[in-house]
């Protein structure tokens, strides 16, 4: 178990990493062509850095309100909130705010910028479908995600792709338009050399936005193998982890209205996708999660 944990964090590093390096390489192409590359490379950065403080502070508000979550108190969920304060004391941390979510699909997410400002939330559907131990599982799987400061870690991804996107657009319907100029002007006489760079970041600036949604989506599948893995030690009872992703994997038919593209990374399993339905090779490389089987089989190797 620990072997996994370190080669999940070991990917994941390396995956943020990537990400950083393919902005630097957009900022730094882009100022090139404009006459300055370091230029480029530092206002990418600064973009990045902007857009991540921005989610950072604020971007727990908005998921809950986009999930319609409700906070419930102990009184009206008893065995909701044991379950949470206890492992919440197993992981040393403080105990999350706790909501509820008006959809009978069972699924799960945590957010929040630190263990000190997190908030853990479950759809009706999850507290009817699950008994203790499987409940437990899925608290844990959550709380791993809190401790981890995975929301942190997805935030500066997002952020980092987001920023790649947004740079990338804007030169293509800037040279789509006419608008850049840059290293193509006439007083520069470099000829091949220069369509050579031209082309060269063409391809970049027009590859980078995929490249970029990539390692974001494998960042939050390595992640959720980590929380799994660490959910499971912190219950001591990886077999509740993998029942309650059965029946989570049974009832995936189910729609959830509150489910949509930006939030898919966040939830326990991926929302809203059609019961039976296989994933295909390039389904798998644009999931948010791993395969649900996948997951299971490593709990069950524990």
């Amino acid at each position: 178990m620990y072997e996994q944990i370190a080669s999940n964090r070991r990917k994941t590093v390396l995956l943020i990493f990537g990400a950083i390096v393919l902005l630097g390489a957009v900022g730094y192409v882009l100022g090139l062509w404009y006459g300055n590359g370091l230029f480029g490379l530092v206002g990418a950065v600064a973009l990045a850095v902007v857009l991540s403080l921005g989610s950072f502070f604020g971007g727990d508000r908005l998921v809950l309100a986009s999930t319609r979550a409700r906070e419930v108190t102990p009184q009206e969920q008893p065995r909701l909130h044991n379950i949470v304060e206890g492992l919440s004391i197993a992981a040393g941390i403080p105990k999350p705010r706790v909501y509820v979510i008006p959809e009978q699909a069972p699924n799960a997410f945590a957010t929040g910028r630190n263990p000190e400002h997190s908030s853990v939330a479950v759809t009706e559907g999850l507290l009817s479908t699950m008994n203790r131990v499987e409940l437990e599982g899925v608290i844990g799987h959550e709380l791993s995600h809190v401790v981890d400061r995975d929301i942190l870690v997805g935030t500066v991804v997002a952020t980092l792709v987001g920023a790649v996107v947004l740079i990338s657009e804007f030169f293509m319907r800037s040279w789509w338009w006419g608008g850049v100029r840059g290293r193509r002007g006439g007083d520069r006489s470099g000829g091949g050399l220069e369509a050579i760079i031209f082309a060269v970041g063409l391809a970049l600036l027009v590859l980078a936005p995929i490249i970029g949604q990539i390692v974001r989506l494998a960042v939050s599948r390595q992640r959720e193998f980590l929380a799994d893995a660490q959910g499971a030690l912190l219950t001591r009872y990886p077999p509740g982890l993998a029942s309650a992703l059965r029946k989570i994997g049974a009832a995936s038919g189910i729609p959830m209205r509150s489910a949509n593209n930006a939030t898919a990374h966040l939830w326990l399993n991926q929302p809203s996708r059609i019961q039976g339905e296989g994933m295909g090779p390039l389904e798998k490389l644009f999931s948010t999660h791993p395969p649900i089987e996948e997951r299971i089989r490593r709990l069950e190797e524990m």
